[in-house]
């Protein structure tokens, strides 16, 4: 994994960890891997790891079973597409909006 240096690094493993679901690859009830299985896997302190799996596991897109490890909440692919599209539609369509207003362009040219 490629680490962007603009954003933490526990954020960019929640975003990783929040796109496997969204593509599929982890699944409803799944198991992730360990804290430590999984910084040694993307060369991080587990602490790191700690820290996302709490903030994942504090949103509702994961859960812990005590001794056994983390599993994909049930409901997480609706959580992240949730989140995700509230994140688009507050951070990154205005951003879009104000650039294509600079550039002259409308949405039909945009969408054809």
């Amino acid at each position: 994994m490629e680490f962007d240096a603009n954003k933490p690094i526990y954020m960019q493993i929640c975003d990783s960890v929040c796109d496997r679901i969204l593509s599929g690859e982890l699944g409803q009830g799944g198991r992730i891997p360990s804290v430590r299985d999984f910084g040694a896997e993307i060369g991080v302190n587990p602490n790191t790891v700690m820290r996302s799996y709490e903030k994942l596991t504090d949103a509702g897109i994961i859960f812990n079973r005590r001794g056994i490890g983390y599993f994909i909440a049930d409901n997480a692919r609706e959580l992240v597409l949730e989140q995700q599209r509230s994140a688009f539609i507050q951070d990154e369509v205005p951003q879009i909006l104000k650039k294509m207003a600079l550039l002259g362009l409308s949405p039909e040219e945009v969408f054809k």
